[in-house]
């Protein structure tokens, strides 16, 4: 049977600038048979953006899938959507108060004792607005790749940020000065409280306490 080091993190992109954080959360079944079955629901947890904030239950951050067009959307999420974020604190015009990411690849793989699925979102644009420039707190170069694991009987929920550098290079002045707090804030450390709640939301066995 693999090992989660047979599966090299491949999907994610190598950290080459900037910060990185890597939350993750495992939970280990009684046999594969429970963890095959469980598993089905993590990935349903992962797709379903609308319900991240639930899924964590904190109120750091709120997640709305929305279509290319950034049409709200009431689905699971598809390679091309984007997630309009609402943090605490101000916004940032370019975003219309929100910041934006898109998700450009989603993937399932895996073997009879292995399956992955990985979502992988970059900053962007904001759909609504013909200004082409990325619209978040971080900068185009950043990543962060989700992923939810079944290895046997062990399920893992991870999210790991890549190239986390603030945004202060927008045409607007009060943009930049806020994408540099936030940004950097982020950089320090305060958003992995907030992935490790997801995480742990998202392979959150009922009944069971301790992953």
């Amino acid at each position: 049977m693999k090992t989660k080091n047979d599966y090299p993190d491949k999907r994610i992109p190598e950290q080459e600038v900037g910060s990185k954080v890597d939350a993750v959360e495992k939970l280990s079944l009684a046999d594969e048979a429970t963890a095959i079955d469980f598993f089905r629901v993590v990935k349903e947890r992962l797709l379903s953006v609308n319900k991240w904030a639930e899924f964590a239950g904190t109120n750091m951050s709120t997640f709305q899938l929305t279509d290319a067009s950034g049409n709200l959307v009431n689905r699971a999420a598809k390679e091309g959507d984007y997630l309009k974020i609402d943090i605490p604190g101000p916004g940032t015009a370019l975003g219309k108060g929100y910041d934006w990411v898109k998700i450009e690849e989603i993937k399932e793989e895996g073997d009879k004792d292995t399956d992955i699925l990985t979502m992988r979102v970059r900053p962007a644009e904001n759909p609504l607005s013909r200004n082409p420039e990325t619209a978040h707190f971080l900068t185009e170069q950043a990543s962060s790749t989700f992923q939810v694991k079944r290895m046997g009987k062990h399920i893992y929920a991870e999210e790991h940020g890549r190239n986390e550098q603030a945004n202060t290079y927008t045409s607007d002045t009060l943009d930049n000065l806020r994408n540099m707090v936030v940004g950097w804030a982020a950089m320090l450390g305060f958003s992995y409280p907030q992935w490790k709640a997801l995480v742990k939301g998202l392979v959150k066995f009922p009944g069971k306490d301790k992953k």
